[in-house]
């Protein structure tokens, strides 16, 4: 069975934050890009 947790957008929200700012470490960006690649993607308007 696969997963169908998917990040919200407030989590996505602040994990692209976090992979925009200049002063994390790698640590946090990789978390943050590992959230933002859970996130369902938009659909089309």
């Amino acid at each position: 069975m696969a997963n169908q947790r998917k990040t919200s957008k407030e989590a996505a929200s602040s994990a692209s934050k976090v992979l925009k700012d200049k002063r994390t470490g790698k640590d946090s960006k990789k978390a943050a890009g590992s959230a933002l690649s859970q996130r369902a993607p938009k659909g089309k308007k």
